[in-house]
C-alpha cells in the first residue's frame, strides 16, 4: 500500500517533468530554427551581389561559397575548366570573400598593363599577422598598394642596382657561382644524383651575396636548413587550409593553430633575425656591404619619422621577400631546364652545338653572348613558358572600382591572375601544350620576344628581380650545358613532365647523370 501510494503521488510530478522537457525541447527547437534562419540570412547578405554586370561564376554554397569547386593542389587547372564554362572573367566566393579570376592573354594584358593601377593592390592576408606583418611592416611582395610599398620597392630596386644588379660586377659573381656548381657536379663522377638542392644552393648564393654580403658552402648545414625551411614554408601556404584561414580569419584565434600551421615560416624569420642581429653588431656607417647594411643605414636616417616603413620588423619581411623571390623561381626554372634536356636530347644537342660555336670550351659564358645564341635563348624562354613556374601568380586586389571586358569589378575585390592561361593561351601559341623552342624563333632562326610571354607577371607588380633572374638563367644554363651532357640514368623510368604545386610549380624529384664534355 505504501508503494502504491508513493507511485500515485509521483505520477503528477512525472507528468510535470515531461511537460517541462517537451516545453524546453520546443523552445530549443525554435531557437535552433531561428539561429539557422538568421545564419542563412546573414550568409546570404554577405554573399549577395548588388552590382550589375558583375562577372558570372559557379553556384555558391552557404558559408563555404565555391571553395569545394577548386582543386587547391592545382588551382590553375580548375580555373582553366571553369573558364570554358563562364568565360575569361569569372567570379568565385571563398566563404565571404569576393574573388574574380582572369584568364587569357587579352584579358590579363588589359588588367595588368592597360589598367595597371586599378589592379595594383594586394588583398589583406590575416594569416601573416602572427608572423609580424602589419602596418609599415608588409615587405614588398604582399604589401598593400600605397606610399610604403612604393618607398620600399623604389629603395630595393635602386639598392640592388647599386650592388651590381644588371652590371658586370654581378655578372662575374654569377659566373663564379656557376663555376662552383659545375665543380660539385663534376665531383659526382658520372653517378646519378638529384640536382634539386645543388641548384638551390647555387642560385640562392647569388641573392645571399647581395642581401647578406656572403655566400655559403654547399655543405653548410645551417644554409641547407634555411633552404629546406623556405621550401616547407611554400608548402605551408598552399592548399585548402590557408585559403580557409584567409577567408575566415577568426579561425586563427583557435589556440595553437597559427603556430602549428606555419612553423617553417616562423623559423625562417628567426633565422633572418639572427642575420640582422649580426649585421647590427658589425655595421659600419661609412660602408655598405650589402642590402641589409643599406636598409639599416636608412633606418638610422629616418628614425625620427614614426610613420617610416624603414623599421627592423619591415627589414626582416623585405629580406625574406628578396631571398624567396631571388631563389625559388630561378632555381625551379633551371631544374625544369635540366629535366627537359633529359627528355628532349635532340634539343640538348642543338644547344651544345650553339655553345661550341659561339663560346667554345675555354672561356666562361658572358651576357653579351646571348644576342648571338638565339636557339639557347629560345630554349630558356620556352622552359619558362612551358614550365609554368608561377601558374596562379600572386593575388591582386582592385585599388578602385573598375571595368574589364565589359564586367564591373568593385574596389576591394581579390583578383587572381591565371598566368598559366597566358603562357598556354591556345589563341597565341602554336603548340601551347608542347615543349617547342621554335615559339621564340622566326623563319630565319632569330630570337623573337613574344608579347604573351609573361612569366614575371606585368604592370606595377611585375617581379622586382626580373633583370637578375634573366642574367642567372642564361649564365647558369649555358655554363652547365657547356661542361656537361645530361642523361637519364640507365634503368630509371622516364621522369614525370607534370609538376607539384606549392605556390610555384616544381618538377617531381628526378635523378640525372652528368657526363663531362
Amino acid at each position: 500500500m505504501c508503494v502504491s501510494y508513493y507511485a500515485a503521488q509521483k505520477v503528477p510530478l512525472l507528468h510535470k517533468v515531461v511537460e517541462k522537457l517537451l516545453s524546453c525541447c520546443s523552445n530549443l527547437s525554435a531557437l535552433g530554427t531561428g539561429l539557422t534562419v538568421f545564419a542563412l540570412l546573414f550568409d546570404f547578405m554577405k554573399r549577395r551581389k548588388s552590382w550589375s554586370r558583375y562577372p558570372p561564376g559557379p553556384a555558391s554554397l552557404p558559408f563555404i561559397g565555391t571553395m569545394l569547386q577548386i582543386d587547391f593542389c592545382n588551382p590553375h587547372l580548375s580555373f582553366k575548366q571553369l573558364s570554358k564554362k563562364f568565360g575569361n572573367v569569372f567570379s568565385l566566393q571563398n566563404c565571404w570573400r569576393n574573388v574574380v579570376v582572369l584568364n587569357g592573354f587579352k584579358t590579363v594584358k588589359e588588367a595588368l598593363i592597360q589598367k595597371s593601377e586599378d589592379f595594383a593592390d594586394r588583398p589583406y592576408f590575416p594569416i601573416y599577422k602572427h608572423l609580424g606583418y602589419g602596418e609599415n611592416a608588409e615587405g614588398v611582395v604582399v604589401a598593400r598598394y600605397g606610399w610604403a610599398w612604393k618607398e620600399q620597392r623604389r629603395f630595393a630596386f635602386s639598392t640592388l642596382k647599386n650592388l651590381g644588379m644588371g652590371k658586370k660586377s654581378l655578372e662575374h659573381r654569377v659566373t663564379e657561382e656557376a663555376g662552383f656548381l659545375c665543380s660539385v657536379i663534376c665531383s659526382k663522377e658520372g653517378h646519378p644524383f638529384d640536382p634539386h638542392f645543388l641548384i638551390n644552393n647555387a642560385v640562392s648564393n647569388v641573392i645571399c651575396s647581395l642581401v647578406y654580403g656572403e655566400r655559403f658552402d654547399y655543405d653548410n648545414k645551417k644554409f641547407q636548413m634555411l633552404l629546406r625551411l623556405h621550401e616547407k614554408a611554400l608548402n605551408e601556404e598552399s592548399g585548402l587550409l590557408p585559403q580557409l584561414l584567409t577567408a575566415v580569419p577568426w579561425l586563427l584565434r583557435i589556440p595553437g593553430l597559427p603556430q602549428r600551421v606555419f612553423q617553417s615560416q616562423r623559423k625562417v624569420l628567426d633565422f633572418t633575425d639572427e642575420l640582422v642581429k649580426e649585421h647590427k653588431a658589425t655595421c659600419n656607417p661609412t660602408q655598405k656591404r650589402d642590402f641589409t647594411d643599406a636598409f639599416l643605414q636608412e633606418m638610422e636616417k629616418t628614425k625620427e619619422h614614426t610613420e617610416s616603413s624603414f623599421n627592423v620588423n619591415n627589414l626582416r619581411m623585405v629580406i625574406v621577400d628578396l631571398f624567396s623571390a631571388g631563389t625559388e623561381t630561378t632555381s625551379t626554372t633551371l631544374r625544369w631546364a635540366l629535366l627537359y634536356m633529359l627528355l628532349y636530347p635532340d634539343i640538348q644537342r642543338k644547344v651544345h652545338e650553339e655553345i661550341d660555336k659561339v663560346i667554345g670550351k675555354d672561356r666562361s659564358p658572358q651576357m653579351e653572348d646571348q644576342v648571338n645564341m638565339p636557339y639557347t635563348n629560345a630554349v630558356i624562354h620556352e622552359t619558362q613558358r612551358y614550365g609554368d613556374i608561377v601558374p596562379a601568380g600572386v593575388p591582386h586586389m582592385t585599388y578602385r572600382d573598375t571595368e574589364l571586358q565589359g564586367f564591373f569589378i568593385p574596389k576591394g575585390t581579390t583578383v587572381l591572375i591565371n598566368l598559366s592561361s597566358v603562357l598556354k593561351d591556345e589563341t597565341v601559341w602554336e603548340k601551347p601544350h608542347q615543349f617547342y623552342p621554335e615559339h621564340f624563333l622566326d623563319a630565319d632562326g632569330q630570337f623573337v620576344k613574344r608579347e604573351a610571354f609573361l612569366p614575371f607577371s606585368a604592370g606595377r607588380r611585375v617581379c622586382l628581380g626580373e633583370q637578375l633572374a634573366r642574367m642567372e638563367l642564361f649564365l647558369f644554363f649555358t655554363s652547365l650545358l657547356q661542361h656537361f651532357t645530361f642523361h637519364l640514368p640507365e634503368g630509371h623510368a622516364r621522369p614525370r613532365e607534370d609538376g607539384h604545386f606549392a605556390l610555384t610549380l616544381t618538377p617531381h624529384p628526378y635523378q640525372i647523370q652528368a657526363v663531362p664534355r
